[in-house]
Formats: structure tokens, sequence, C-alpha cells
């Protein structure tokens, strides 16, 4: 009879029992409806034990988050254009949409654009979605897209892809729902360079970020630079899955075991890039779950090539060369990375250069350079901080290699509080935490072309800075293919950045947190986790 129940158990059945958990029945109370209803305990715990998976997959509203990052400053901004850190990067995508979102697989996928169309890769016609109002209650148009666009291209805004945005041309309404952007050169990439984090669009005229009035799943309630941001859930979204969350709180705890304690003691839900020495603090605890993903993040050391000791010939491939990128993979990250070749292009990427190797551990060699480069045995300040993930590690396994052969690493760990605006881009010999990029394109204008806005080295290369522009208007990816992995193999040998591994990002979460899942733009799910996620009871 048992047996003959079982099998007749339907979806019905089972959205009944789902029902009942989301009710709060105890286990007990529904091993009992199941047991007066005639099915045998085994199958009772099969079906208790499918009812309660589902459940949790099943989003649910309601709920306060709280989340904490791990950089912020009182430069921290509501202006997408600005945006540098993590902090501002959570409230872009919280607040404002972008024309384009990116996937987790890489691939642009319409946002506020409803289609974006070319015929030869330089003049597109983008068209955007009905309906789509404001927090302040206008409705979008194609003026604020005009608008949005065109503030990249003012000196006085300050935008961080200044230099990305010098490839339109011209951008203008076609009318009420229609915008052409005509580029300098064609550039096969545009639908996913708008999906990045710089180019939410703001309304027509917004002059004032003391407050964001975005299209965003939450409108902002509360900002305070530096120290936290409150968003709550956006009744009005225009998309008909609003976000399930009533409201969420983001911070930054910059000190790694911080973020982590107060993950445990339940004070956030969700601690963002854990440090792999902390994974140990958090593995097998009831109730936290890790979240890793590999999207091509990294830490570099810079050395930059317009000061001393970057501009002695020999100094940057010794450094390289000194770097035990197997033993900063292992012992440093934990087994948490993979050994990378001094350049920003990550191996999900399809224009990776296969053929270019990472450097072998080679201090002889590395010796011999430092002497060529007359710094052999002095003192080499590298300046590392917490704000940059991992780099203290790092900076103790180059200062342990170079003890060996008479070089002299003075390794300076400074303060997360001011990391970026007081040392990074301008000490001697410094690290820099790069978030993952999801084109070659924009990785290298971004931080390699000879006015890039991070150029962290002070590379500069005519040559590189031509052959960016040639490539972005090749349809032919076999040949722009060639042209990348050429001018990855130029920043390996010629950029004074060392890049010696990408890292695997961790988010350590709460169990009751779900929804979080791995995107190419970084870690929490791309900084867009806060439109997604939901809490379980």
């Amino acid at each position: 009879m048992t047996d003959k129940i079982a099998s007749n158990w339907t979806k019905a059945d089972d959205a009944m029992v789902e029902n009942a958990i989301r009710r709060g029945a105890t286990r007990r109370e529904l091993m009992q409806m199941l047991l007066a209803g005639g099915m045998a305990a085994a199958a009772g715990g099969s079906v208790l034990g499918r009812a309660t998976a589902a459940v949790a997959q099943t989003p649910t509203s309601g709920g306060h988050l709280k989340a904490a990052g791990w950089s912020s400053s009182t430069a921290d901004t509501l202006d997408p254009a600005k945006a540098s850190l993590s902090t501002d990067y959570v409230r872009c995508c919280a607040f404002y949409n972008r024309l384009t979102f990116i996937d987790k697989s890489g691939t642009p996928q319409m946002e506020l654009a409803e289609s974006i169309d070319t015929k030869d890769a330089k003049v597109w016609t983008i068209k955007l979605r009905k309906g789509v109002t404001f927090h302040s209650g206008k409705t979008l148009s194609s003026a604020d897209v005009v608008y949005s666009l065109k503030r990249h291209l003012d000196p006085a805004v300050g935008s961080k892809v200044n230099s990305i945005a010098k490839q339109i041309s011209e951008v203008k309404p076609v009318d009420d729902l229609t915008v052409e952007v005509t580029l300098a050169n064609p550039n096969a990439d545009l639908p996913t360079i708008l999906g990045t984090h710089h180019f939410m669009i703001i309304a027509d005229g917004t002059t004032d970020f003391s407050k964001a009035n975005g299209t965003g799943a939450f409108v902002c309630q509360t900002f305070e630079p530096g120290v936290r941001s409150v968003g709550v859930r956006n009744q009005n979204y225009w998309k008909s899955q609003k976000a399930h969350l009533d409201s969420f709180e983001f911070f930054a705890i910059p000190e790694d075991s911080a973020r982590v304690n107060a993950l445990l003691s339940g004070d956030i839900q969700l601690a963002a890039s854990i440090n792999p020495r902390s994974i140990r603090l958090v593995e097998n605890q009831p109730g936290v779950v890790l979240s890793k993903s590999n999207s091509g993040g990294y830490t570099d050391l810079n050395m930059r090539l317009d000061m001393a000791p970057g501009d002695k010939q020999g100094f940057v491939e010794g450094v390289k060369l000194l770097l035990n990128r197997e033993q900063i993979k292992n012992s440093a990250l934990r087994g948490l990375a993979e050994v990378a070749n001094d350049q920003p292009v990550p191996p999900s990427s399809p224009y990776f250069n296969t053929e270019l190797k990472p450097r072998a551990f080679d201090p002889d060699k590395a010796k011999a350079l430092f002497q060529k480069a007359g710094v052999l045995g002095q003192a080499i300040p590298v300046v590392a901080s917490d704000a940059a993930s991992s780099s203290i590690d790092m900076a103790v396994v180059l200062q342990q290699a170079g003890a060996g052969i008479g070089m002299n690493f003075d390794v300076k760990r400074v303060p997360s509080d001011g990391y970026w605006s007081n040392y990074w881009l301008k000490a001697p010999v410094h690290f820099g935490n790069i978030n993952p990029r999801p084109t070659p394109d924009i990785l290298f204008s971004l931080l390699y072309t000879s006015s890039a806005p991070w150029n962290e080295s002070q590379y500069k290369s005519e040559k590189f800075d031509r052959m960016l522009v040639e490539s972005r208007g090749l349809l032919d990816h076999a040949k722009r293919k060639q042209i990348y992995g050429e001018m990855q193999a130029m920043i390996s040998n010629e950029a004074g950045t060392a890049i010696p591994v990408w890292i695997a990002n961790v988010d350590a979460i709460s169990s009751k947190l779900k929804g979080l899942e791995p995107n190419p733009l970084g870690g929490m799910m791309g900084y867009a986790f806060a439109e997604y996620v939901w809490l379980t009871a």
C-alpha cells in the first residue's frame, strides 16, 4: 500500500509539503503528515529532502541583508562615472541600471536597451525599453542615455573610463527611445563595454550625487561616504521580478579577520573577498558557506618606470624572476589561485595568449640583473596593505627570496584606510588590486595605454596604443586574437607590473543567503548581488 502511495506522489503533493515547510512546520510534524497519508518513513525522508532543497532554491521576499566589502574611503561616490572601489560598484549596481548586463558566461544581455544593432561595428543603434522610470518618477528617454554617455567625454567630470569613452565620436537621439552612437573607429565590443559598472544610466542633467536617482532595483535611503549605504526595495521597479530583499546595508570592514568574525557572530550575512588565511576560520563552521569564483582578478606588484628603482634597466625583470609564483599560489593563497604570466588577460578569455608562459623562479639570474642595475644590497621599500588582497603575503615571499641573494626588500605595511588615495599609483614600488574586466580592450585601455587613468607602472608605448585602436575594429576573431596575444607579450616583457597569479575570489556567506552566482565582473555576483539574492528563514 505504501509503495503504491509513493509511486502516485505528485508535484502537487510536493508543493503541499513545500508550503508546510514555508509555514514553519517542523520535521516531526512533516513526517507525521506523510505517515498519516500512508507513506513509508524511507520514502517520506526522500520527499522531505527534495522539498527542503526546492524551498531553499525558491526566492523568498523580505528581510534586511547586511554585507561587508573590503574597501571604502571618504571619496566614496554615487556618481557611476567616478566609481573606483567595491563599495562604489555595489551601490551603482543597486541604484542604477546599464544598457546591457554581463551574465555569468560573460555574454552581454539587454537591460535598459531593448536592442543594440550595427552593420559595421562603427555606427550603433540602441533601442530603449518602454515604461522605465527613475526613482524620481521621470520616464527614461534617449536624452538620459545621451547625457550619461557624453559625461564620460567631459574632462571636468573626471570619468574613470574617459579613455574608453573617447572612442565615441558622436552620440545623438533619433527619437524618444532610440539613440545612435558613432565610434571614431569600429569596435565590436561596444555592447560589452556598455555593461561595465561605469556606464550606468543617470537622468538627463544630473549634477547632484548626494542621492542616487537611478532606475535600479533599490532606492537609496542612506549614503554616508566611507561609512555605509542603505537601499530599500524599489516598488516601482521596471523589471517584472523586483528585488527579493526589503532592504540591504553595505559597508566596508577593511581588516580581513574582523570581516570574517562579523559573519561568524551573525552581524553580517556576507563577508566579501576573504583572504585565504581566513578560510580556515570559516571552513566547516555551521551556517557558513564559501562562494568561490575564478573571474580573473589579481593583485599585482607595480614598479613605476619613471621612478627609481624601476627606471634602472634590469630591476623590473629581476623582480619578476624573483617572484616564486608556485609558493605564492600554494602558501600565500592556499591553492586558490592560478599561476599568471605578468599580463592582465585571464585564461578564461578567448583571447588569452597560451604561448606566453609564466617566468620560472630564477634567483641567480635575478641577482645578476640587480647587480647590473646597481641596486643589489640596497633597501628597496615595497608598500603593501590589506587593502590590496594578499599583497602582504606576496611581499613577504619576495622579501624572503631577496634575502637569499643579498637583496633587501623592505616591506612597508600600511593601513587599509587611505591606501588607494595615498599609495596606489604613487609609491615607486607598491601593490594594486584589479577587479576583473570582461574584455582585453577594457583592461588595456584602463591600465596600459599611454593615457590610461590607472597606468600603474607608467608604461608608455606608441606601438601598443596603435595596436589597441587597430584591434578594436576587427570582426575577424583570429586576427584580433593574434594582435591581443602580441600585446599581452609586450605588457609581460616591457611594463613594470608583475602579475604572479590570478586569484580566485572567495566570498563567505551565511547559509541563509541564497542566489549568489559567479560573474566575470568580479565577486559578489559582479557586485550586483543585492538585486538577485534572498534570505531564507
